[in-house]
């Protein structure tokens, strides 16, 4: 597991913002690995600890909200492979639920919005583990299929999808609608699963992870020939846009019509009333779950009159209407044949128990994280134990205990190597910190300088496009670049030589690299790799101090004077600036050509929109949130997760939500884009 365990272990609670960051770091990380390249890196009872931990710190301190928060986000960013599709209407994820106090609180929160006076009937259904798609059909025909993407934005499959047997290219009905966007679910069974991954082992190549994987995978290929030789299914379970005809009365309605005009529908579903109902229906579904011929990671419950899912509405990222119940992750015994260790970007030292191999949720397990030396310890895990392995939908899962009973007389406990496996430099540990990490940093180890380069050239620090982690694996191992500046250097013959990088390609990650050196101050920072400087602390010491020589000259008195930046913070921050080789990197890097327009910093206090508290909502027309938050603090404003008395602007787009109503509630200016744009133009 390549990630960096520092996350798993939370800093005191004086420390929320540096906490809040950290997480929205590894969640986006998480979203990208797990819905752009179906490479998950966690389980997902992992992510949804994270994804929960957020949450709780986010309502325990709405100022550290962000716009770009995974809470407030769906999924992650589109390949930049496919033809970009808006959707006409959002793809929205559902809220989860994991006992039965959340079922019963939900039905709760159903009813007093109803103001139900008996039992609120339900349409219950499998949540299936696969990918989500929108198909478009135009007068019957089918015409667009596109990705969930980030809930707005996805990508046109429409080729690939058009080689699902099971999917109609012309809905069998003589009175087909206008426009009808049908949304629903593109898996791949367990056998045809299986048979896949035997072609896969005969044939040389690698193995897809599970039937999930293998279905995105195989709809996200460029040639649909491929596409057509994979055995991919589909079922329809929601609905988008619905022209020419009246909208059937219920969810269920909707299924049943969907299954006569050809559409595929599960049959494992159900009309209920009131929480004991679905409980009923999700044990029994538990029940069935492994010799079921797909996977599915829990049940869905939607309230079944579509009036009343317009009635009760949405939040800003799910329906208030309806609930994924999900299963607990997948246990499973075995035994630990060995502990090493891995090391992680910031050089953190992550042990890794080698098992026996075991069949846990459709995978071959043969590596799970113990986290850091301290869980080891706290759990007792040693070689030679027989461990129980929880996994759920992840190549690493995780150790949970051992079985006491079963450790055999010659077990092993761990012992923390004292020096890096990877550079030989020392493995030291700070009093204050639970993680072991090396010292030899980018400049003496290779695995924090893949990790370091990685996230340099990520997305949402300098956007590399092109420069992916299998090109900075070779690049590093065979020492042809050792900084980040080093990339900078580059030329076509030394690319052109690389492993399936052909002359094109080079030029391609030459031009993005050109295009990279023009960025922002606040996207610099981030991308230096800081620890505990996430996006939001990167912005926040641009806007504070205008230009990189001040926050250079900047002393921990002066840093902790920065919004959201405590102690800890301000500490790493000046370390890493303190040390001669990062300082020689930032010069080598702004004498490479990297550069950022200094003037809206420099002169924020008269930027027009300075001083000004703006809160997204909604899905605008045209802008992203990402652009719309980028306008605002290009003009010196400040966009907050949640609406409060010092809040200016409210900027509301479709299914705006609760935000909306609290914004009305205290009278706040609320604007559509149209208005929003127009603020811009006149500050």
């Amino acid at each position: 597991m390549s990630s960096d365990s520092s996350l798993h272990s939370a800093p005191p609670a004086s420390e929320p913002a540096a906490r809040a960051a950290a997480l929205r770091t590894e969640l986006q990380r998480h979203n990208y690995a797990y819905y752009v390249l179906d490479a998950p890196t966690i389980p997902d009872a992992a992510y949804d600890s994270l994804f929960i931990e957020l949450q709780q710190i986010e309502q325990a301190h709405p100022d550290l909200a962000t716009p770009d928060s995974p809470t407030q986000r769906v999924g992650g960013a589109p390949l930049a492979l496919f033809e970009q599709v808006r959707h006409a209407l959002p793809m929205l994820s559902l809220g989860n639920g994991f006992d039965d106090d959340d079922i019963i609180a939900f039905d709760k929160r159903v009813a007093d919005g109803l103001e139900a006076s008996g039992a609120v009937e339900y349409a219950a259904e499998l949540k299936f583990d696969g990918l989500a798609i929108s198909l478009r059909y135009e007068n019957g025909r089918l015409v667009q299929a596109a990705t969930r993407g980030d809930g707005s934005t996805g990508e046109n499959v429409t080729a690939n999808i058009r080689t699902i047997r099971a999917i109609p290219l012309t809905l069998h009905t003589e009175t087909p609608p206008a426009v009808l966007e049908v949304r629903g679910e593109v898996l791949m069974y367990k056998a045809d699963f299986e048979q896949l991954n035997r072609r896969q082992r005969d044939a040389g190549m690698k193995e897809f992870a599970n039937p999930r994987n293998a279905a995105a995978g195989s709809l996200r290929q460029l040639d649909s020939r491929i596409t057509a030789g994979r055995a991919l299914r589909f079922f329809a379970y929601g609905i988008g846009v619905l022209d020419g005809i009246a909208m059937p009365s219920s969810h269920s309605a909707l299924l049943d019509w969907y299954r006569q005009i050809g559409l595929p529908v599960c049959g494992e579903r159900a009309v209920l009333h009131g929480a004991d109902a679905l409980l009923h229906f999700y044990r029994g579904i538990a029940v069935k779950r492994a010799d079921l011929p797909y996977e599915i990671d829990g049940v869905v419950y939607k309230v079944n009159r579509l009036s009343q899912q317009q009635q009760l509405g949405f939040v800003s990222r799910a329906p208030r209407f309806a609930l994924a119940h999900k299963f607990p992750a997948e246990e499973a015994l075995t035994q630990v044949l060995g502990i090493g260790v891995q090391v992680g970007r910031t050089g953190a030292i992550t042990p890794v128990a080698r098992l026996k191999p075991v069949f846990v949720g459709g995978v071959t397990v043969t590596n799970a994280t113990l986290h850091n030396e301290d869980e080891v310890r706290r759990k007792d895990i040693q070689i030679g134990d027989t461990v129980s392995v929880r996994r759920a939908g992840d190549v690493i899962p995780e150790v949970i205990a051992h079985v006491p009973e079963m450790r055999p007389a010659d077990a092993r406990p761990f012992v923390m190597p004292t020096a890096c496996p990877v550079c030989g430099s020392p493995i030291v540990r700070l009093e204050d910190e639970s993680v072991a990490r090396c010292s030899g940093g980018w400049i003496k180890c290779a695995a924090q300088r893949k990790g370091g380069l990685q996230h340099f050239a990520s997305r949402r620090a300098m956007d590399i496009e092109g420069l992916g982690d299998q090109l900075i694996e070779q690049l590093v191992d065979k020492h042809v670049i050792v900084t980040a500046a080093d990339l900078y250097k580059l030329g076509l013959s030394a690319l052109s030589e690389l492993d399936r990088m052909a002359e094109k390609s080079a030029q391609n990650v030459l031009a993005a690299l050109e295009k990279s050196k023009s960025t922002t101050l606040a996207r610099f920072i981030y991308a230096l790799g800081i620890r505990h400087t996430g996006e939001a602390t990167a912005k926040e010491l641009a806007r504070h101090f205008g230009n990189l020589d001040a926050i250079l000259d900047a002393t921990e008195e002066q840093l902790l004077e920065v919004a959201d930046i405590g102690p800890v913070v301000a500490r790493a921050l000046r370390e890493f600036l303190d040390q001669p080789l990062n300082r020689e990197l930032i010069e080598q890097l702004r004498a490479a050509g990297v550069h950022w327009d200094e003037t809206a910093t420099r002169d924020r206090g008269k930027r027009p929109l300075a001083g000004m508290i703006f809160v997204l909502t909604g899905s605008l027309p045209t802008l992203t949130r990402d652009a719309a938050a980028a306008k605002i603090e290009e003009a010196g404003g400040k966009v907050t997760g949640s609406v409060s008395k010092k809040t200016n602007y409210v900027v509301a787009g479709a299914e705006a939500g609760s935000k909306l109503d609290k914004a009305e509630q205290l009278g706040i200016a609320i604007l559509d884009e149209n208005a929003f744009l127009q603020l811009l133009e006149q500050a």
